[in-house]
């Protein structure tokens, strides 16, 4: 399936966060703390959210097909949940900083971590599915408290290697290693391979379709057919590892991360791959769902996800 480009594809957008605005982030929570950032953050959200008609319209219709279809928001969201939503968003991203640099306190990150435990016990290592919820970068936390916890993360951005540079500022002993895989080739298969046989985790998005063109399989997902990238699979299936999920949402003061099983090995059979594949992509929307319906204002897609156009065979 080949999806086209007639609609905003979300890399299209751009990333408007700089190094800079991060370490200024970092510097205002630091000297003056959690609310008088939250206050300054506002007005600042407020401005992005009435200039970002894509990303507005993008967050109301999630909010509003989550609400059709789990009834969780107990009323039909309008443009305060949207704002809601994208003040969540800004104020995980200084979570996510702090996450990522060993300086979120430990104490607020529940950690269901027995799988992981027992897991890295064994070295035995795997490939983790995930989406676009929640502070996921908190799995650092895990990695400090879990000696020799260690995962590679594989983003479809261009800012990987920036990043990785502003996390060692940050923490130059953060176990977690951002890799940009828009063009993965066999040598970066080969590392990833190495990693998960020595114990390692490598993590990857099931909830970004491809930034060139690619394949996609659609799935229901909130009452609506959406294309969801084939890349975790096809990966999983090459490693021959297994599969797990993760998710890190919002809960009272802090945050909970859960590990499941999602397969103890993936097979796309030759005579029958896209059928396969198809049902991979079914169970993670599944569970997807099943995320989003505990907290609904962590997932942070801000683009047009169900209208990107796509074929099918």
């Amino acid at each position: 399936m080949m999806r086209a480009r007639a609609t905003p594809h979300w890399a299209d957008i751009g990333e408007s966060t700089s190094v800079a605005g991060v370490m200024l982030l970092c510097w205002v929570h630091r000297w003056f703390g959690r609310w008088p950032f939250r206050a300054c953050l506002w007005p600042v959200v407020l401005c992005h959210w009435l200039a970002n008609g894509v990303a507005r319209r993008a967050s109301l219709q999630y909010l509003q097909r989550l609400q059709a279809h789990t009834g969780v928001l107990r009323r039909t969201p309008g443009r305060r949940d949207s704002l809601r939503h994208f003040f969540v968003f800004a104020d995980t991203l200084l979570d996510k900083i702090l996450g990522l640099g060993g300086r979120y306190p430990a104490e607020r990150v529940q950690l269901r971590r027995e799988l992981m435990l027992e897991k890295i016990a064994r070295r035995e290592g795997g490939l983790i599915l995930t989406a676009h919820i929640g502070c996921l970068e908190l799995c650092q936390v895990l990695a400090e408290q879990v000696p020799g916890f260690r995962i590679t993360v594989l983003v479809h951005t261009a800012h990987a290697r920036r990043f990785n540079g502003l996390l060692r500022r940050l923490d130059p002993l953060a176990t977690v290693e951002l890799v940009q895989v828009s063009d993965m080739g066999p040598a970066t298969a080969m590392a990833l391979a190495d990693k998960v046989a020595a114990g390692g985790f490598v993590a990857i998005v099931g909830d970004r379709v491809p930034v060139q063109a690619g394949r996609t399989v659609t799935a229901d997902f909130l009452g609506h057919r959406a294309p969801f990238p084939i890349g975790a699979y096809a990966l999983a299936a090459a490693l021959a590892c297994p599969v797990y999920t993760m998710s890190c949402l919002h809960d009272g003061q802090g945050y909970r991360v859960d590990f499941e099983r999602f397969s103890d090995r993936i097979v796309l059979p030759r005579g029958s791959r896209d059928a396969a594949t198809a049902e991979q992509a079914q169970r993670f929307a599944h569970w997807l769902e099943r995320q989003l319906a505990r907290s609904p204002f962590d997932w942070f897609n801000f683009f047009p996800f169900w209208d990107q156009e796509f074929h099918g065979k």
